[in-house]
């Protein structure tokens, strides 16, 4: 059974899409902690992040990092901090999390609403230094 993040590459539901390449998608998350937050996985379904093989980790790493640089240039933040907890969904995935200090990265925070005019702005700002 395809993981919600599959159907979200595979198009069958929709998503606020940042980046994508043959083998990784970056999309923004639904449920964000800070303004910006999004998530990048592989598209292959892995359910764990280290039984991803050495080289799909580290290209996963390095398409998240040019994302992580085009995040910075647009969001107010001191950091973009990166959090792999991979209990939610069993499909391999990294949380980009712009951050103003460490407690900006608890999952137990309040999560902020968009709206989808605003969800669409913030993909469409990233995207554009990318």
């Amino acid at each position: 059974m395809a993981t919600i993040f599959t159907k979200i590459v595979n198009g069958e539901i929709p998503s606020y899409k940042i980046a994508e390449d043959d083998k990784y998608y970056a999309f923004l998350d639904i449920h964000p902690l800070a303004e910006g937050h999004l998530l990048v996985i592989p598209k292959q379904e892995t359910d764990y992040l280290f039984d991803l093989e050495d080289d799909l980790l580290a290209g996963m790493t390095i398409f998240a990092k040019k994302i992580a640089v085009a995040m910075k240039k647009v969001i107010t933040c001191k950091r973009i901090g990166v959090v792999v907890l991979g209990l939610e969904v069993p499909h391999a995935h990294l949380h980009l999390i712009p951050l103003q200090r460490e407690g900006d990265a608890n999952f137990s925070n309040p999560k902020l609403k968009f709206s989808d005019d605003e969800f669409q702005a913030i993909a469409e700002s990233i995207r554009k230094e990318l």
